[in-house]
């Protein structure tokens, strides 16, 4: 067992713990399967605030466990909730907790065999969020010679994401124009996403950098059946700029699982999200933000382009996202009046571009997405989307 914060727990049903401190999500998922151990649990607010720290669990293959399974997990855990129904071993059956100094140490060894382009003088920004990337994206960059500046690196336990990180790049950006940058990257919290800034403080995210390293694989022969797995949060643009190319763009539903789901049944190594979490299958088996921007800088060195160049292999199409508070969410699907108003929206837009609707997973919230070739448009058509479904949902 690779753990975290629950060594207590495993140690009183008898498993012996190897404790890995401060290494990001995607560490545990890689050394889980390192040191072939059974399992693997992260404990961290991922891009969330502190109030929202949850625990990730990775199989002894380093997958997260799937839906059926934590389903199950969750359905127990009800059923026994207030019964001693954990085995109380004792003696020396009771687990042990056997520090792991060398985590980070492994971790760093992997990702450096990910990349054979030299990095020795780029200039690099890491602002780690104060997660649990502080210490090892820092020393990473260093150990490959480039010149870094790191941000947001003093972690209380409390400050993880707080305006900084991948969710809140602003700081970034003011921060390459004024120290200057290559490339400047930011993580969440527990390091498995990545938002990326230009040398000219634009914001790079997942879909530009999907574009980047997708395409230049594509173009090198190096893209199994010429494709990627993206979810419709994606833009459109990210579609048509492989298509142009010969390749394609699979869709997934929302949520890195499914990305992943997708990628392993069509035999597919790219995929990932808007929100920057990327999956490389061929080198880890969750996203990882620190082993990304080390992809995107091995374009940039192959290449020679700098960041802002690479960053128009994506011709964004304009969006607009609205998140409405509703009452309700149930029976929207067969509501006649959101039905209309969405085949309206469609017929309007016309091959053009599109209208995903669907309402929040864990809050009272439906979330509206139109993208087509004006601002303008797309705008007014969320607009009354939302007049429509606030009308009927409450």
């Amino acid at each position: 067992m690779l753990a975290g914060a629950m060594c207590a727990g495993f140690c009183s049903v008898g498993a012996d713990v190897l404790w890995a401190d401060v290494i990001p999500t995607p560490a545990v998922a890689y050394l889980t399967r390192r040191l072939e151990a059974d399992a693997g649990v992260m404990i961290s607010a991922s891009h969330n605030p502190i109030e929202d720290n949850g625990i990730k669990f990775f199989s002894s293959d380093g997958f997260k466990l799937p839906d059926e399974t934590e389903e199950e997990i969750e359905q127990l855990l009800a059923q026994l909730e207030g019964e001693d129904f954990l085995p109380r071993p004792q003696g020396a059956a009771v687990g042990q907790v056997l520090p792991l100094p060398e985590a980070q140490t492994l971790y760093l060894e992997f990702l450096k065999q990910t990349i054979d382009e030299d990095l020795r003088g780029m200039r690099v920004i890491v602002d780690a969020g104060h997660g649990a990337a502080w210490q090892v994206a820092p020393r990473l960059w260093e150990e490959l010679g480039a010149q870094v500046r790191a941000l947001n690196v003093s972690p209380t336990g409390t400050n993880i994401n707080v305006d900084c990180g991948s969710t809140s790049p602003g700081a970034l950006q003011e921060a390459v124009r004024r120290y200057g940058a290559d490339l400047a990257i930011a993580h969440d919290g527990d390091a498995d996403r990545l938002i990326a800034v230009d040398e000219q403080g634009q914001l790079l995210n997942g879909d530009h950098i999907m574009a980047i390293c997708g395409l230049d694989l594509l173009r090198s022969g190096m893209l199994p059946n010429k494709a990627i797995v993206a979810t419709p949060y994606s833009n459109l643009g990210l579609t048509q700029a492989f298509q142009r190319q010969g390749g394609d763009v699979v869709m997934a539903p929302n949520g890195d699982r499914y990305v992943l789901e997708a990628m392993q049944e069509r035999g597919l190594l790219l995929g990932g999200e808007q929100s920057g979490h990327i999956i490389f299958l061929n080198y880890n088996t969750t996203g990882d933000g620190i082993l990304t921007s080390l992809q995107l800088a091995r374009v940039m060195r192959r290449t020679g382009k700098t960041l802002s160049q690479l960053r128009e292999e994506l011709e964004e199409l304009p969006q607009s996202l609205l998140n409405l508070r509703v009452k309700k969410k149930a029976g929207w699907e067969d509501n006649p009046q959101i039905k209309a108003a969405v085949a309206q929206a469609q017929e309007t837009l016309g091959s053009s571009g599109r209208v995903f609707i669907r309402p929040s997973g864990t809050e009272p919230l439906f979330r509206i997405l139109v993208e087509g070739p004006d601002q303008v448009q797309v705008a007014n058509i969320a607009r009354d989307l939302g007049t429509v479904i606030t009308a009927q949902l409450g």
